[in-house]
This record gives C-alpha cells, sequence and structure tokens, in this order.
C-alpha cells in the first residue's frame, strides 16, 4: 500500500487510520499542490487532489473512503462498525458527514481566503462559510452530547473522520469549538496513533502557510 499526503491535508485522514491499524505502508510526503509540484502526479491522479492511494491495482482518492476500504479490507477491527451492531447507522452518517456536512465549508474558506490570488478573494465568502461551518459543528456537538466517541460507545474511523475536521478548523485558525467538541479533540489528539501520523509529518510544511 502507498499513500500520497500533503501535511495538514485531508490525507491526514488515512494516514491516521493506517497508524491506528498498525499496517504496513510506504508514505510519500509532497509539497502542496502536487499538481504543481510533482512531475506526473497528474498520470497518477487526473483529479490533482491529495490523497491518492493504491494497494496493488486499487487507486482510491477520497480520503473517508480509503479509511472506509481500510478497516472493511483488513479487519476484522474494533475501527468499523458491522451492520449488526447497535448504532451502525450512527457510525455511517458520522463517517460521512464529516466530510460532507464540516469539510465542505472549509474548503470554501481555503479556496477564497488562502488559495485564490490576492486580487480574487473573497471576504464575505470567507466569512459565510466560517459562519456555515460553525452553524453545522454547533449541530454536531448536539449529537455528541457527552460521549467520548461518536459512535458505537468505541474509537472508529467516525472518529478519525469528524477529527480531521476539528484540525482542519485549528489550522485555519476559523475559532473556538464547543466546549464538549473541544474536549473531544484534546481526547483524539492524545491517542497514540494520531501522534505517530503527526510525527510522521514532520518537518513538512502544511499545505498552506
Amino acid at each position: 500500500m502507498k499513500l500520497w499526503h500533503c501535511a495538514g491535508a485531508r490525507s491526514f485522514r488515512p494516514l491516521w487510520c493506517l497508524e491506528e491499524m498498525g499496517l504496513a505502508y510506504d508514505l510519500r510526503l509532497m509539497a502542496f499542490p502536487p499538481r504543481f509540484t510533482e512531475p506526473d502526479y497528474l498520470e497518477l491522479n487526473p483529479f490533482g487532489t491529495v490523497p491518492t492511494f493504491t494497494d496493488d491495482d486499487t487507486l482510491m482518492t477520497e480520503s473517508t473512503g480509503i479509511c472506509h476500504y481500510l478497516a472493511e479490507r483488513y479487519g476484522p477491527t474494533s475501527l468499523a462498525v458491522r451492520p449488526n451492531e447497535p448504532g451502525y447507522g450512527r457510525y455511517l452518517n458520522w463517517l460521512y458527514q464529516s466530510d460532507a456536512t464540516l469539510t465542505f465549508p472549509q474548503t470554501l474558506v481555503l479556496r477564497y481566503g488562502v488559495f485564490e490570488p490576492e486580487e480574487r478573494r473573497l471576504p464575505q465568502a470567507v466569512e459565510d462559510y466560517t459562519r456555515w461551518f460553525f452553524s453545522r459543528l454547533k449541530g454536531t456537538a448536539k449529537l455528541l452530547g457527552d460521549r467520548d466517541y461518536v459512535a458505537a460507545e468505541r474509537f472508529t474511523i467516525a472518529d478519525i473522520g469528524f477529527a480531521y475536521a476539528l484540525r482542519l478548523a485549528d489550522i485555519l485558525k476559523l475559532g473556538a469549538f464547543p466546549e464538549n467538541v473541544a474536549a473531544y479533540w484534546a481526547r483524539m489528539q492524545a491517542r497514540d496513533g494520531y501522534r505517530r501520523a503527526i510525527a510522521k509529518e514532520a518537518g513538512a510544511a502544511l499545505f498552506i502557510s
């Protein structure tokens, strides 16, 4: 297995998952954006995005999907919730809302507040999508409540998905989290798997300056 990764980017989700599962893999750290910094990257991943993940002839480019693949393909693992377990639907919902609901508005903040040239930046869009993110985060705070984990009363790949959205919010300095979400985020950062994944990024520049 091989993972192409930019420090701080959504490819951190599968990196963290690989570390939690203790799987053998090759890591290719790249400068961002790889479609400009890596020769022939578009030949590998036509979208030019990160992550890119390969497992023999399997090619994947979606961070949450890669985590789902790893948990199913290389299980059994406690990181996955089985269909016959209580909380299966909650697990799937958290797994996919982490990107579709929470990371999506962050990508608009990135584009119009960071990546576009100065003359094309849209401060109003940045403000609006930051507000959107925190509105959605308020909803997830209610769903999280006083639970230690988002589903099934244990750490799963759904936690990896959600916690990365919190990491990205920290990188972007979007603002303070609700109290229970802040406590949850601190617990996630204390995990050995998270710390090992962070160590793999050591010395690499974050994908935004």
